[in-house]
């Protein structure tokens, strides 16, 4: 690897990595180009562009991840090229330097606030960016929540409409060996038919899908397995979507939808129950309720099924960016621990099946349709907007492709009144056998 460097190391950029590199622990993986003109790193490295002082003074104020984003997302930094491709050389970079996460001590914090009174980048604290969530009342109050989840599902449904296939599936889509090169709405509906025959959905059947999103299981289960469903969602604006199709479609005499909090459904006894990426959004302290009223909803001896977010024990929630800009309040937790909360609430876990490279595949695609039609998105969104969710599908890709991020898919029975699942051992060895054939 070549290095190109600056004789006289006085410009921004030089005293920016010297910073950095003390940081970090190592040279930077990155070539650096700052608003003064100079540059220093690696020449074959991905270009970071500092293009004014106020992206410092965010870090200043705002160090780390949340900083580095609101820098991106307002166009004060950018990195030359393809985002994802820079990324991911970037990730690469720092594990082959052993770098580690920046530390400052007091004297290195002295030091980094002298440089940035040099280099004119010391001033009132930056207004955060307009398409960050702000959010009032307690965590996870009914109205929070309801806040949280209209800041990212209602952003508008032609949003979604041109992002997403023609399914609207807004949940990772499934390959099967049967068609490894499907296209993503193939994939998508691979899925809905996965989870419809987990469930054992048969025609008449109760099925609740809370957090129905787009309606796409919703729909599917309706048509293709005449299920009657009860579909709720906190967002408006899917909820007038999903109404829309059920009228278009002619299945009024199958679908009902609903927009309300989950907590405040009503009833019991269906036959089975879906929740697709939406326990996310539940919370961490509210989990165990929530696990409950799956319980008390579904009949005796019926299915639930959760597909769901995972993240390793040492860093739950989803991060402070994505907190901040897309799922406010989401908290994802270790694939064993919902295992375990779905199990205090007494189901009996079935099947766990993880579905991480599928979620590479389907975030990827999404992420090419956003660069495709850049103008198109940035004509009905705005640039900012825009770049949040280009930096949102690109690190969700690679945070899934480097097993930092999982997804999973979780088949429970509510058992009987003696304990029985419902399944006897016959049932269950075509059930699994019709599974695996997928």
């Amino acid at each position: 690897m070549t290095t190109t460097r600056t004789p006289a190391r006085t410009g921004a950029a030089h005293r920016l990595a010297a910073l950095a590199e003390d940081a970090l622990g190592g040279p930077l993986p990155v070539r650096l180009r700052t608003w003064d003109g100079s540059e220093t790193g690696p020449a074959d490295a991905p270009v970071v562009v500092v293009r004014s002082r106020r992206a410092l003074r965010r870090l200043l104020w705002q160090p780390g991840e949340l900083g580095l984003a609101q820098a991106y997302i307002t166009g004060e930094l950018e990195v030359e090229g393809d985002l994802a491709q820079g990324l991911h050389a970037m990730w690469a970079g720092v594990r082959e330097r052993g770098l580690h996460a920046p530390r400052l001590s007091p004297t290195d914090w002295t030091r980094a606030v002298a440089e940035a009174v040099r280099l004119g980048a010391v001033g009132p604290r930056p207004p955060a960016p307009a398409t960050q969530a702000r959010l009032r009342g307690g965590l996870h109050s009914k109205a929070r929540d309801r806040a949280a989840i209209s800041h990212h599902y209602d952003l508008s449904n032609d949003f979604y409409r041109l992002l997403l296939d023609e399914t609207m599936a807004y949940s990772c889509g499934y390959w099967t060996n049967e068609e490894p090169e499907a296209d993503p709405a193939k994939a998508q509906r691979a899925k809905l038919e996965l989870i419809c025959r987990k469930l054992g959905l048969v025609p008449g059947a109760r099925l609740l899908d809370i957090g129905c999103g787009w309606g796409s299981l919703t729909l599917y289960a309706a048509e293709q397995h005449k299920t009657q469903v009860t579909a709720v969602t906190l967002a408006r604006q899917q909820a007038a979507y999903v109404r829309e199709q059920v009228r278009v479609r002619g299945l009024e005499h199958r679908v009902e939808v609903v927009c309300q909090d989950y907590r405040d459904i009503t009833g019991s006894a269906y036959d089975a129950v879906a929740t697709i990426e939406m326990g996310e959004h539940v919370g961490d302290d509210e989990y165990p309720a929530f696990a409950a009223s799956l319980h008390r909803l579904v009949r005796p001896q019926g299915r639930v099924l959760v597909q769901q977010m995972s993240r390793g024990a040492s860093a739950p929630g989803g991060g402070a960016f994505i907190e901040a800009y897309i799922a406010p309040d989401m908290h994802m937790r270790p694939m064993g621990e919902t295992v375990g909360l779905l199990e205090a609430a007494g189901l009996e876990v079935r099947s766990v099946e993880s579905l991480r490279e599928h979620y590479v595949r389907t975030v990827n695609a999404w992420h090419r349709t956003l660069e495709e039609r850049w103008a198109d998105f940035v004509r009905l969104v705005g640039e900012e907007t825009a770049r949040v969710w280009r930096l949102y599908l690109v690190g969700g890709a690679l945070a899934f492709e480097e097993r930092r991020m999982g997804v999973d898919q979780f088949l429970a029975v509510r058992p009987g009144a003696t304990g029985g699942s419902g399944l006897n051992g016959a049932e269950a060895a075509a059930w699994y056998q019709q599974l695996e054939e997928q």
